[in-house]
C-alpha cells in the first residue's frame, strides 16, 4: 500500500516509527491511549481510524518502505490492541444485537435475510443509479478502492477459525471471490480493471489521503473481526450481510455507471457480482453464518451483531457520501498540501 499522509499526532508517530527498523516503540502504546481518551467518536476519528488501517495493513500486503518485519512488533500489536478495544467497545455501544428466537442455520439464515432486507434511508446505489454526476461515479470508485482492492482478504482470515460446514462454505464463497483460481478474474483484479477504464489509478492506497474516517471504518472493522479468533462470529456474520446486501445494489451501481457514459469495460465487475452475489448471500448466510451459530451457540450473538455492525458502519459511509453530495459538496478530503503542491 502506497504509504499515507498522517491525520493527527498518533498516525504521525506511527508513521515516524516505521521509518527505521523494527525497535522498542513503548510511547506509541501511550500515544494511542492518549488518542482513545480524547476523542468524542472513535468510528470516525480521522486519526484513530488511519492509525489502525496502516496497522491492519502490515498483515495484508505491507506498506510502501516499511520493513516487514514490523508486522508482530509487540508495541505495534500492544497499540493496535488499545485501539481495537475502544474501536469494539463503540461498535458494540452504537449497534445492539439483534433480537431473535432463531437457533437452526435455517433460522438464522432467514432472520439475517430479515435483518439486510429491512429499508433504512437513502440509498447511495439508487442515487448513483439515477442521479448521481460523472464526478460523483469517480468519486464512488475512489471510496470503494480502500476495500476493492483487497476484496474478500478480510474475510479470508476467518478460514483457519472454522471447522466443517462453516469452513467449506467460506471455502466455496472465497473460492469464486478469487475467480477461480483463473489469473486476471480475482474479484480485486477486476475492480483494478474498472478503475483503469474509468482513467482512474489501481495501484492500492493511491486514494486513501482522499478519503474520511467513515469510509476507513467499514474496511477496519472487517480486518479487526477477521483477525481476532474471539469475534470469528462476527466475521462471518458480516460476510453474510455483506453479501445479502451485494446483488442488488450492483445492479444499481451498474445501470448508474452506465447512464453517464462507462461501457462494459467498466461496469463489468459489478456486472459479475449480481450473479455472483445471488449465490454467495445464499450460502453466506445458511452454511456459514447459521451452521456456525447452530455449530458453536456461544458465537450465535456474535454472527447477528456482524451483520448489524456491517449494515451499521457501511451506512454510515453511505450517508457521509450522499450528505456532502446532497449539500453540493465533494465526499472527498481535500487534497494533503504536499500531494496538492
Amino acid at each position: 500500500m502506497r504509504r499515507p499522509t498522517p491525520r493527527g499526532p498518533l498516525s504521525t508517530h506511527l508513521l515516524a516509527v516505521l521509518d527505521g527498523g523494527p525497535r522498542p516503540a513503548p510511547a506509541l502504546v501511550e500515544a494511542a491511549r492518549t488518542a482513545v481518551a480524547s476523542s468524542p467518536d472513535v468510528v470516525e476519528d480521522e486519526d484513530v481510524q488511519l492509525t489502525l488501517l496502516a496497522l491492519y495493513e502490515l498483515h495484508y500486503r505491507g506498506i510502501d518502505g516499511v520493513d516487514d518485519a514490523w508486522e508482530w512488533q509487540p508495541d505495534l500489536i500492544a497499540a493496535r490492541g488499545v485501539l481495537e478495544q475502544a474501536f469494539e467497545a463503540e461498535l458494540r455501544a452504537r449497534v445492539p444485537v439483534p433480537q431473535t428466537d432463531a437457533r437452526t442455520a435455517d433460522e438464522i439464515a432467514r432472520a439475517l435475510f430479515e435483518l439486510t432486507s429491512a429499508e433504512d434511508g437513502p440509498s447511495l446505489a439508487r442515487h448513483i443509479a439515477k442521479r448521481a454526476t460523472a464526478e460523483q461515479v469517480d468519486e464512488f470508485a475512489m471510496h470503494r478502492s480502500i476495500y476493492h482492492l483487497k476484496e474478500a482478504d478480510p474475510h479470508s482470515w476467518a478460514l483457519p477459525r472454522l471447522t466443517g460446514r462453516p469452513k467449506s462454505a467460506l471455502v466455496e464463497i472465497q473460492t469464486d471471490e478469487y475467480g477461480g483460481g483463473r489469473p486476471g478474474y480475482v474479484h480485486a483484479e477486476l475492480f483494478g480493471a474498472t478503475l483503469r477504464a474509468m482513467g482512474l489509478d489501481d495501484h492500492d492506497g493511491t486514494y486513501l489521503d482522499r478519503v474520511p474516517a467513515s469510509t476507513l471504518a467499514s474496511v477496519t472493522m472487517m480486518s479487526m473481526f477477521g483477525l481476532n479468533r474471539r469475534l470469528r462470529g462476527a466475521i462471518t456474520g458480516h460476510l453474510a450481510a455483506f453479501e445479502m446486501t451485494s446483488s442488488v445494489p450492483n445492479r444499481h451501481l451498474s445501470n448508474g455507471f452506465r447512464r453517464v457514459g462507462h461501457g462494459p469495460e467498466v461496469t463489468a465487475y459489478f456486472d459479475e457480482h449480481v450473479e455472483a452475489d445471488a449465490v454467495h448471500e445464499q450460502i453466506a448466510g445458511r452454511d456459514l453464518a447459521g451452521a456456525l451459530a447452530e455449530d458453536e451457540p456461544a458465537l450465535r450473538e456474535d454472527v447477528l451483531w456482524g451483520a448489524a455492525a456491517c449494515l451499521a458502519v457501511d451506512g454510515l459511509a453511505g450517508r457521509r457520501i450522499l450528505e456532502a453530495w446532497e449539500r453540493g459538496e465533494s465526499s472527498l478530503l481535500p487534497l494533503p498540501t504536499a500531494a496538492a503542491a
